[in-house]
């Protein structure tokens, strides 16, 4: 019997170059994390294809060939999709990506507009399309307090970018280090938002009614 062999697996490299080479306007950190938002959302008619899609407005680039189109599916569903759906469980939190940041306002720009588009990602996977979403207490809450991150990150890509701002180098320093704090404060809680409304889709899927099978 001939035995079953894994797909081979994609690194985030491969995947981030295969972006590169089909000029995916979602930067790879904000494929990420609406990859996750979208696995955490309790909408039930969420297909990871159409996230996928979703990348390039709607519509899938254009292939040369089957297989080309094929390794890129793969790599996002079957490499990236599957490695991030691990952070359903406690022990696994979501991390955002680290990127080694030079204390410049170039540096904290940069650093401060990857976080919000990390989390605008993360909240549109959530939401998945839909206008409203109904989250449990607990996610509701955090999505909240994440906003309320959001809304500070995007305000140090303002000031940074602004050259009328004056700013030391310690002033610099310092936004950076409460950035960092920003970033985990944001970790805890998409990792709240995640277990929670995979929690309740758990629930809910078990209160449904179990349907007798029909033999022919």
């Amino acid at each position: 019997m001939a035995k079953r062999t894994a797909p081979p697996s994609v690194s985030d490299e491969e995947v981030r170059a295969l972006l590169q080479r089909y000029e995916c306007p979602v930067p790879f950190h904000e494929v990420r994390t609406r990859f996750l938002g979208n696995i955490a959302t309790p909408v039930m008619s969420v297909s990871p294809i159409k996230i996928v899609q979703g990348l390039w407005g709607g519509e899938l680039p254009v292939f040369d060939t089957t297989d080309a189109a094929n390794e890129l599916m793969g790599a996002l569903i079957a490499g990236l999709w599957n490695r991030l759906t691990r952070h359903q469980e406690r022990k696994s939190p979501f991390r955002l990506s680290r990127i080694a940041t030079t204390p410049t306002r170039e540096g904290l720009a940069a650093l401060a507009l990857m976080r919000r588009q990390e989390l605008d990602g993360f909240i549109e996977g959530l939401y998945a399309g839909e206008e409203v979403v109904e989250l449990p207490e607990r996610a509701d809450r955090a999505l909240g307090i994440l906003a309320e991150i959001r809304a500070m990150f995007a305000g140090v890509v303002d000031v940074a970018a602004d050259p009328s701002v004056v700013g030391t180098e310690k002033d610099i320093e310092t936004t950076l280090r409460h950035t960092q704090a920003m970033t985990k404060n944001a970790e805890h809680e998409m990792h709240a938002i995640v277990l929670s409304c995979v929690r309740a889709r758990r629930q809910m899927l078990a209160s449904l009614p179990a349907r007798k099978p029909t033999f022919h």
